[in-house]
């Protein structure tokens, strides 16, 4: 019997109509785990690099965590993983709801999808039966409309079901995949399924998942409850109150949004609004929230409410998402947050991303105004702020005029468009949008994590560790003292002598060094939460979290049989991570492209981030290009994949440089 996970894969193949259900190697799960790190796997074994986007031997693999269906709270993550059209890289965007835990029921840890579809169809997974249907009648219909077209025809209103809207059907590179109250959003998802002709997939299970221990592992969430309840009773004191609390940002049950509203940047991430957050606009905003939000919701299993039911006048109800409520408003400078409510409906009924497609907005109008895109290009557009964002939005879903160039992306619409539009293409990493933020004091530690994560995303790398020095010492003492959480006691001392002035302060401490220790602590606890299929907002992405590097290895032990510790779980997902690092460089990733937009600090430091990326490149065990050495690869048991870089020319044969070797203090 397996345990955790189910042992099936559901093998699609759309141009020959084939569906088989497959048994997975045992093996994986100890070399792996799941989630993300067998989906990393399957790509490196079944996916030619040069495989692009649109090619029909793309994979698109819908993955459940190894902990969705457990028992384990807020274990309900949908790993998508693919080759994005955006960056031509593997993106692996998630969503919550209940879609991964409702795969498991039905007895399978993954939908592997290839080849592509002669008509629109949707798929249909019932436990052993799976059908591909017609769904020709469900063309142009919303992501979310679909959902409920689909649980009608198929008379069972517990169906989960992920869906694509009309930007997906129209390959924009920002189509996301919607699911309940959460997307699969960053790379182009929906943009690949599109690609495919699948318009939804549907899903019912009533099979058990089995746990090797089960009161053992039961135990184990008793703790883990415990401490979720205290810390929801007892906030960070201190802290804002978006950092203060575990779970996904609170946007939905917040109001205060003085902290975005004026650290982040307004536009096409050019402008910080420093004193927008006024009386007056708290109160406006506080009214239209309250009046807005019908009831808090949560994900599959979690003791959180992380987002929300939004009835907004005659709007029709969708669900919301944190920081949706404010990437549209913000980029079109529109105060009112009324404005919120209304275009993140239809946005969601689209499935764009809600971080990329505001900026692309944005980055418009910008070309616009400065004559690089004429009159014709807008003509018939509206010229108050809210009506030009509608306006402009509805062609880019729907590939018209200028919005088909704009559909493919801030990056490559500036290459399409040329005449100087490339130099307001200025807030985006590996030709993906970046977090709409611009600073001022360089900051070593995003420097890092904006450069180098696989994901492109900031938010799929930052967490564990505060984003500043807190200012007074006496508070900083106050956060270590209970700190559990941290994989070395050294850490402490990091956090006690980083200080917002002077010599331990930014943009010279953390040293690379230092730096290169933090950074590799908080991307392996994302590593992990994946292939677990944990929200990021119980384990990496929040301060102070329930689950930690010293509990996870407790969690996996009782649910598989596997006797794994700590240092035997930072093995298995260096090694995802470095096959995934692999993977993406047989793809054309190297040092090049590992920049941070240009403009993301006002005040830079060449030197200094010279040497902060070769310490972290020598921390990995990487070669001044970024690419893992030979004895890095061998040493996590992927010695052929070092024999695929050597063959393809990407790794010199003895290109273990001093700076590549292993480094013995790697957490």
């Amino acid at each position: 019997m397996r345990y955790a996970e189910t042992g099936y894969n559901l093998e699609i193949d759309l141009t020959r109509g084939n569906i088989e259900r497959v048994e997975t190697d045992p093996h994986l799960l100890e070399t792996h785990l799941g989630g993300l790190g067998t989906s990393v796997k399957i790509h490196y074994d079944r996916v030619p690099p040069e495989t692009k986007a649109f090619d029909p031997e793309n994979l698109l693999i819908y993955s459940s965590g190894l902990l969705c269906g457990t028992p384990a709270f807020s274990a309900n993550r949908t790993i998508v993983s693919f080759i994005s059209p955006q960056t031509d890289l593997l993106a692996y965007p998630m969503m919550g709801g209940f879609w991964a835990s409702e795969l498991k029921y039905a007895g399978y840890d993954k939908v592997v999808i290839r080849g592509k579809s002669p008509k629109l169809i949707y798929i249909w997974i019932h436990n052993e039966k799976v059908e591909l249907r017609d769904a020709t009648h469900l063309k142009g219909k919303g992501a979310v409309e679909t959902q409920e077209l689909i649980r009608k025809e198929l008379k069972d209103p517990y169906v989960q079901i992920s869906a694509i809207g009309l930007a997906g059907e129209n390959r924009c590179f920002t189509a996301s995949i919607e699911q309940s109250r959460s997307s699969s959003s960053r790379g182009g998802g929906g943009a690949v399924m599109g690609d495919k002709n699948i318009k939804a997939i549907a899903v019912r299970g009533t099979k058990a998942v089995h746990l090797a221990h089960g009161q053992e592992f039961m135990e184990h969430m008793k703790e883990i409850r415990k401490y979720i309840e205290f810390r929801n009773a007892n906030p960070l004191p201190g802290l804002m109150p978006i950092l203060s609390g575990i779970g996904s940002p609170q946007m939905m049950k917040h109001v205060d949004e003085k902290w975005h509203t004026e650290s982040f940047a307004w536009g096409n991430a050019r402008v910080r609004r420093k004193d927008f957050w006024t009386e007056e606009i708290e109160k406006s905003w506080e009214k239209s929230q309250t009046c807005a939000i019908k009831r808090f919701i949560s994900c599959f299993n979690c003791p959180q409410q992380c987002g929300a039911l939004i009835a907004h006048k005659d709007v029709p109800r969708y669900m919301m998402k944190c920081f949706s409520k404010l990437t549209y408003a913000m980029a079109a400078f529109v105060d009112d947050l009324d404005f919120s409510w209304e275009i993140c409906q239809r946005a969601f009924e689209y499935g764009l991303d809600s971080f990329s497609t505001p900026q692309i907005l944005a980055f418009g109008f910008e070309l616009y105004e400065a004559g690089i895109l004429s009159d014709a290009d807008f003509e018939g557009c509206p010229t108050d702020k809210e009506g030009r964002f509608f306006w402009l939005l509805d062609r880019i879903a729907r590939r018209e005029g200028i919005g088909d160039v704009l559909a493919d992306g801030t990056y490559w619409a500036a290459r399409r468009i040329g005449n100087g539009a490339e130099a307001f293409d200025h807030n985006t990493t590996k030709k993906h949008e970046q977090m709409n933020i611009k600073l001022g004091m360089f900051d070593p530690l995003y420097y890092l994590m904006y450069a180098t994560n696989e994901k492109v995303s900031i938010t799929q790398i930052e967490g564990n560790w505060p984003q500043a020095a807190f200012p007074k010492k006496e508070h900083r003492e106050a956060f270590v003292e209970d700190w559990p959480q941290l994989p070395d006691e050294k850490f402490k001392q990091y956090f006690l002598d980083w200080e917002p002035r002077g010599e331990k302060a930014n943009p010279h401490y953390p040293t690379p060094e230092i730096a290169s220790q933090i950074v590799e602590w908080m991307e392996m606890l994302h590593n992990i939460d994946d292939a677990l299929g944990l929200c990021a907002g119980m384990g990496s992405f929040c301060l102070k979290p329930p689950y930690h590097i010293h509990n996870y290895p407790k969690l996996i032990s009782s649910a598989t049989g596997m006797n794994i510790d700590k240092e035997g779980l930072k093995k298995i997902v260096n090694r995802s991570r470095n096959l995934h690092r692999a993977l993406n460089n047989m793809r054309g990733l190297r040092r090049v492209e590992e920049l941070p937009p240009e403009d993301h600090w006002k005040h830079r430091f060449p030197e200094l981030e010279e040497s902060l990326m070769m310490n972290y490149y020598q921390f990995k065990g990487w070669t001044a290009d970024g690419i893992p050495t030979r004895k890095r690869l061998q040493d996590l048991d992927l010695g052929y994949v070092a024999e695929d870089l050597i063959k393809r020319g990407i790794l010199s044969d003895g290109q273990d440089q001093k700076e590549g070797e292993n480094n013995q203090n790697r957490c």
